[in-house]
């Protein structure tokens, strides 16, 4: 199934996470199905619908015209052989529970259609553990969005092992079109998100731990610094701008004192070794001679000064 052949998704669970997915997808011009299994609680997820598109309509995100077209789009209901049936890409956004997930993957494997791909927006949950529940595991996998979703551009499409390409391509184009920013990877506990998330979470914990600062000077360090560099330049890119010969050093000095491992990760030794150095050499993880990666220079320049210009900084620093 290619991406221009879905037209109907349908999303099981209406709380947080799924309310907004659903919406995402009516925006995109899907019909859009919305499960749960009680009516209130379908009742609430599509007053949290039509708050939101409201909001973004009022924010400048969508125009005003496309909030009662995408409204239209979405339908409600407690049966999920209703809500399901005919879809084309299901998104399951239950409780956090393998079991709770894996029982619904084999009713939505028994009512759907044979081609319809099958998705979790789990965390946590590997895509193997649930393509165990059905009888299609190369149309199952993981599109794990952020909270707000309809806010937060990012999916992790998470594959397992069986797990077709056209299935992984399809959902990638689909989200796309939604205006997401998917990044495809292969099972493994944590994804992305998760695994720098708890992390970053163990060096906060421990610094608090040990008597280094409070869990509000902490706070304070990630929102007005790095913090904010982050929703510009990743971790990649502004050690690309650093010089890796900088940060292998620093590092090979912190490491020890951290009782890590003092071995340099040999991703980092090899682009040593190369030379690639980032901005100074031309090339590391990025190629900053071209003019797209001047640009993207350029872009994060322009974007930390607006973000200093912002009076919010005032609010984030309390």
């Amino acid at each position: 199934m290619k991406v221009n052949e879905v037209k109907r998704v349908a999303v099981v669970g209406a709380g947080l996470m799924g309310h907004g997915i659903a919406m995402e997808f009516a925006l995109a011009g899907c019909d859009v199905g919305l499960h749960d299994i009680a009516e209130e609680r379908v009742q609430a997820g599509l007053d949290r619908i039509q708050a939101s598109l409201r909001m973004m309509a009022a924010a400048g995100l969508i125009s005003h015209d496309r909030v009662e077209p995408a409204w239209n789009r979405i339908r409600g209901g407690t049966q999920l052989d209703a809500v399901v049936s005919g879809s084309d890409v299901v998104i399951e956004c239950a409780v956090e529970s393998l079991s709770v997930k894996q029982q619904i993957f084999r009713e939505l494997d028994r009512l759907c259609p044979p081609h319809t791909i099958l998705a979790s927006n789990t965390s946590s949950l590997m895509p193997s553990q649930l393509a165990a529940a059905t009888e299609r595991p190369g149309l199952v996998l993981v599109a794990h969005h952020f909270n707000p979703p309809h806010l937060l551009p990012a999916v992790e499409v998470v594959r397992h092992e069986h797990t077709s390409d056209e299935a992984v391509t399809t959902i990638c184009d689909l989200l796309k079109r939604a205006g997401k920013r998917p990044v495809a990877i292969r099972e493994t506990p944590g994804f992305i998100a998760v695994r720098l998330q708890a992390a970053l979470l163990r060096e906060a914990a421990s610094i608090v731990s040990h008597g280094v600062a409070s869990p509000q000077d902490v706070d304070t360090v990630i929102k007005n610094g790095f913090g904010r560099r982050l929703a510009v330049e990743g971790v990649f890119e502004v050690s690309d701008l650093a010089g890796w010969d900088i940060i292998v050093t620093a590092f090979g000095r912190l490491w020890p004192e951290l009782e890590r491992s003092t071995e340099t990760n040999p991703l980092l030794q090899q682009k040593i070794e190369t030379g690639d150095l980032g901005d100074k050499t031309g090339r590391g993880f990025y190629d900053w001679t071209s003019a797209a990666g001047k640009a993207r220079k350029q872009h994060i320049t322009e974007v930390l000064i607006r973000l200093a210009q912002d009076p919010y900084q005032e609010i984030v620093s309390i």
